[in-house]
């Protein structure tokens, strides 16, 4: 029977998303891992965290380790996206920068899902915590794939989910300065206009082309 818990991760190196994959894996699920990194933007600081936590799974005593050593990938798919980014710096669409990012990020999620098989996309969301993570601009986000979006921590608040993480021992492995606002505006939108999101994309030669691209550059990091 073919498993139907199948899903690519979105793994920032953050303090949330490896909370969010050792939750999935607790129910069964087989994981993919992909980071976007922006570097040269940024340092390569955020992919030396995620790789950190996933190799702590995979080398963990219990449960979320027994889990991992059967249903995480051994590779994670590393794409460059500093480049595409700089494209949503623009005066006209930089207050929705944040959106457009992870509007992007989803387009990838979705060609990795392609090579995998994989039913949905993993994220460590949680409602109302940034900009991009209101109701209306995570409605917008989600619009861009065609995969359902899993997202474990939704209705935890950072206090919370900084708990599960000293809890099982990531925390120490994902603090540090965030990076992912690194070319952002100073006021991003938090009501998200669709309309205006897809002619901006549409302006910077469109959304899938722009992911494709991206993805042309990946690179695989052996866990």
């Amino acid at each position: 029977m073919v498993n139907e818990k199948v899903c690519i991760a979105l793994v920032s190196g953050g303090i949330d998303s490896p909370v969010a994959v050792a939750r999935m894996l607790k129910q069964g699920w087989t994981i993919y891992p992909v980071h976007c990194t922006q570097e040269p933007v940024t340092g390569p600081e955020a992919e030396h965290k995620t790789i950190a936590a996933l190799r702590y799974f995979l080398e963990m005593d219990g449960s979320i380790g027994e889990a991992a050593r059967r249903q995480l990938s051994r590779n994670l798919t590393v794409v460059p996206v500093a480049d595409k980014l700089a494209l949503f710096t623009e005066k006209w669409c930089h207050t929705e920068y944040f959106i457009h990012m992870k509007r992007l990020f989803n387009c990838l999620a979705d060609l990795a899902a392609k090579e995998v098989d994989a039913t949905h996309i993993l994220t460590g969301e949680n409602l109302g915590q940034v900009s991009s993570q209101t109701l209306g601009n995570l409605g917008a986000i989600e619009m861009v794939s065609s995969l359902p979006i899993l997202r474990p921590l939704l209705g935890f608040d950072k206090t919370s989910i900084m708990h599960m993480a000293q809890a099982m021992g990531t925390f120490d492995l994902s603090i540090g300065p965030e990076v992912c606002d690194a070319l952002g505006p100073s006021l991003p939108t938090t009501i998200a206009n669709l309309e205006w999101l897809e002619k901006s994309e549409n302006r910077l030669g469109g959304l899938d082309q722009i992911a494709q691209d991206a993805w042309l550059q990946r690179r695989v990091v052996e866990l």
